[in-house]
């Protein structure tokens, strides 16, 4: 029950970072991960105490050390990645990265809604780019602090890129992560890189998957797919990350909608947080039923509590990921998941 005093230790901070301007609030905790990885880590072990051990998860050759894993988008260039072990999450997932380096969207471009829980963002894959994020996994290994849990790059199209020239794009990002990684998520999904949800429907997806599974050398890649997808494009989306011998589906990515009354109807981008949890719950529950066994899938959208966690497991999730509860709920989340689940 230590996990409780950490929850408590964020309620008393969690005012003053909501004063600020909520990428500046993201900017400034990145900051201080980044800077004093060791200290962070003592603060949470102390507060929380050590976190739950799981029997490892095996998918093909990748072995997740728990069924809570860091989503991508909260540490997209890896500033951090030595820290988020200490929070319980079994493995991390950085990016989304892209293979040209570029500063995303104009500011203002993140919005907290606070009491739906839920952001709104549409940061457009902001990021130093594949070959920094390759440096600073490459220093990683060398100095032996490569984390203990799975860590996978989660990689999305340039955005001067031309839709026809996509492949090749993700390629280049691929060619240089692949030695680093441990798994690999491609990103056809996020709303705010324009024509990029193209990549999801069927003769691209595959051309796509065709080239970068086997690009990948035997680095597992999974598939990250929208709340949106209408359900024929789906099904024919599972279909063809089976056929492309996909490791497994990360279900799902932000959506364009407003489910429930978010009071900000007239922010464009994707929607995550609370109000997302039932849109994405059907959608992973559509991509079970689609892949039938054929496929791993991990769930991920709107999960802020051990019953929601545990309820995608019920229906056949190998796994869950979780990033805007982090920050409503506070770092104890994931101690509460784990410690939830049965």
């Amino acid at each position: 029950m230590r996990h409780i005093f950490l929850s408590f230790l964020w309620w008393l901070t969690r005012p003053f970072l909501f004063l600020m301007n909520a990428e500046r609030a993201h900017r400034f905790i990145l900051g201080c991960l980044g800077a004093m990885p060791r200290l962070h880590v003592f603060i949470v072990r102390l507060a929380g105490g050590k976190p739950r051990q799981f029997d490892p998860i095996q998918l093909g050759t990748l072995t997740l050390r728990g069924p809570v894993g860091l989503a991508a988008g909260l540490d997209k260039d890896g500033e951090a990645i030595t820290f988020w072990p200490s929070l319980g999450f079994g493995f991390i997932e950085v990016g989304t990265v892209t293979a040209m380096a570029q500063p995303g969207n104009p500011q203002p471009r993140l919005f907290r809604l606070k009491s739906e829980r839920a952001l709104i963002n549409r940061m457009g894959f902001n990021n130093e780019g594949s070959a920094a994020l390759a440096d600073t996994l490459a220093q990683l290994r060398a100095t032996d602090r490569w984390p203990h849990v799975p860590l996978g790059a989660n990689i999305g199209k340039s955005k001067v890129t031309p839709l026809e020239d996509a492949t090749a794009d993700y390629l280049q990002s691929v060619d240089r992560l692949k030695a680093l990684v441990d798994y690999f998520t491609v990103n056809v999904s996020s709303p705010n890189t324009p024509g990029l949800r193209a990549l999801q429907q069927s003769d691209a997806l595959s051309e796509l998957l065709q080239a970068v599974v086997p690009a990948a050398d035997g680095v597992p890649v999974f598939v990250k797919f929208s709340p949106d997808l209408d359900d024929e494009s789906l099904t024919e989306a599972v279909d063809i990350a089976v056929q492309s011998n996909c490791t497994g589906i990360i279900a799902t990515n932000t959506t364009n909608s407003r489910p429930g009354t978010t009071g900000r109807l007239d922010e464009t981008g994707g929607m995550s947080g609370a109000p997302l949890w039932e849109l994405s719950r059907a959608q992973i529950q559509k991509i079970i039923d689609a892949s039938n066994g054929r496929i791993p899938v991990i769930g991920a959208g709107g999960i802020r509590s051990p019953e929601q966690a545990q309820e995608l497991l019920d229906m056949g999730c190998v796994a869950v990921q979780v990033y805007s509860g982090l920050i409503f709920e506070g770092p104890g989340l994931i101690h509460r998941i784990n410690n939830g689940l049965r």
